[in-house]
C-alpha cells in the first residue's frame, strides 16, 4: 500500500496583509509548534492552556508590527481564577509566556461549564507595554478587564489608545490525534484588521462635538468600506484560524478576493525564552549576602524561570560580588 505525505501550509508565522480598495490593513497569525510547547511546558488545566495560548497569539500579533529592535509585553492581572498572564514579543520574533492561577478556583469553573476566558480572567487589567530598549522611554497603555476577555480588553486598548478602528478574532484549541498515544497538540490563531486608510478617510470613530449638552446622543459616522472589511471579518469561524490545512493567504482570499488582497513577507515566530545563565546569576548579584543565605537550600541557591521552566543552581560563594 503506498502512503503519500501531506506536506502542510507554513505555521508558526505573523502574515501582514493590506486591501488598499478598503482602506484596512492587518494580520494573521498561526501558531502550532510555538504554542504547543509554551503551553506543556507547564501542567496547565485545558481553559488555562488555552487562554495562554490566546495571550500567545494576541502578543504575537501586536509585537510583530514593531519596526525597531525592541520587545512588546503584555501582562493581565486581576482577581480572576487567572491571576496573571504574562507574554512578550521579543525582535525579530521571539514569544515566550506563562500564567498563574489558582487551581481550586479552576477546578471549580470547569465543574460548572463556565470556562470562558472572561470567567478565568475575572476582573483586573491588561497592560500594553513598547520597550525599545534601556535609553529608550518605554510606552505603555492599560485598559480594564471587566468580567470580559482579553479580544474585547484589546478592542477598548485600540479605541483609547490608538483610536484606531480595529476588529480582531483570537482563537486557541488542541489538535486532537485520534488512535494514537501522542498527546493534543495545541494550536492558536488570530487574524486583525484596521482601518488605515491612505487618502486620509473618515474613520468608524464616534465624533461629538464640544457644544453639545450633556447626555446628548453622539453622532457615529461609519465609513462604507470599514463597515465591509469589518464585516467581512465576522464571517471568519474558529476552526478557519486554527486549521492547519488552511492557508493563510488563502483564507484571506475567501475573505477579500472581491476587493484585492495583498500579502507581505511573513514574520517567523519562535519559541524562545531570553533567560540566561549569566543574568540570573546577575539578578543574584543585585541581592545583599544575608537574601542570598535565605535563598540558599543544601549549599545551592536554585533558580526556575516562569517562562520556559529551566532551572539553573548555584554555588553561592561562586556568585561573583557574594
Amino acid at each position: 500500500m503506498m502512503h503519500t505525505t501531506v506536506e502542510l501550509p507554513p505555521d508558526n508565522l505573523v502574515l501582514p496583509f493590506a486591501v488598499k480598495s478598503l482602506g484596512i490593513r492587518g494580520r494573521v497569525v498561526r501558531l502550532g509548534e510555538v504554542a504547543n510547547e509554551i503551553v506543556h511546558r507547564h501542567s496547565y488545566p485545558a481553559p488555562v492552556s488555552a487562554l495562554l495560548a490566546e495571550a500567545v497569539a494576541l502578543t504575537a500579533m501586536l509585537g510583530a508590527s514593531l519596526k525597531f529592535d525592541g520587545k512588546f509585553i503584555l501582562q493581565a492581572s486581576s482577581d480572576g481564577a487567572v491571576n496573571m498572564l504574562v507574554c512578550d514579543f521579543a525582535t525579530p520574533g521571539q514569544v515566550r509566556g506563562y500564567a498563574q492561577f489558582d487551581a481550586d478556583v479552576v477546578a471549580n469553573l470547569e465543574r460548572s461549564g463556565n470556562v470562558s476566558p472572561a470567567a478565568l480572567l475575572g476582573a483586573g487589567h491588561l497592560a500594553m507595554t513598547i520597550d525599545q530598549g534601556r535609553h529608550s522611554d518605554r510606552y505603555q497603555g492599560i485598559v480594564a478587564l471587566d468580567g470580559d476577555g482579553l479580544s474585547d480588553a484589546a478592542h477598548r486598548y485600540f479605541l483609547q489608545s490608538e483610536q484606531i478602528p480595529t476588529r480582531l478574532m483570537i482563537s486557541s484549541g488542541p489538535l486532537m490525534d485520534r488512535g494514537t498515544d501522542t498527546p493534543d497538540s495545541w494550536r492558536a490563531g488570530a487574524i486583525m484588521v484596521q482601518h488605515l486608510p491612505d487618502d486620509g478617510g473618515i474613520s468608524a470613530m464616534e465624533i461629538s462635538s464640544g457644544d453639545a449638552p450633556a447626555g446628548a446622543e453622539q453622532t457615529v459616522v461609519e465609513d462604507d468600506n470599514w463597515v465591509r472589511a469589518r464585516l467581512l471579518l465576522d464571517t471568519v469561524e474558529d476552526h478557519e484560524i486554527l486549521d492547519p490545512t488552511l492557508e493563510p493567504e488563502r483564507l484571506l482570499y475567501r475573505l477579500y478576493h472581491e476587493d484585492g488582497v495583498t500579502v507581505f513577507p511573513a514574520v517567523p515566530v519562535h519559541d524562545k525564552c531570553s533567560c540566561s545563565r549569566n543574568r540570573i546569576e546577575t539578578v543574584l548579584r543585585s541581592f545583599s549576602e544575608d537574601e542570598r543565605k535565605e535563598m540558599t537550600t543544601n549549599g545551592q541557591i536554585t533558580a526556575t524561570c516562569e517562562f520556559c521552566a529551566s532551572e539553573y543552581k548555584f554555588d553561592p560563594n561562586e556568585i561573583e560580588g557574594a
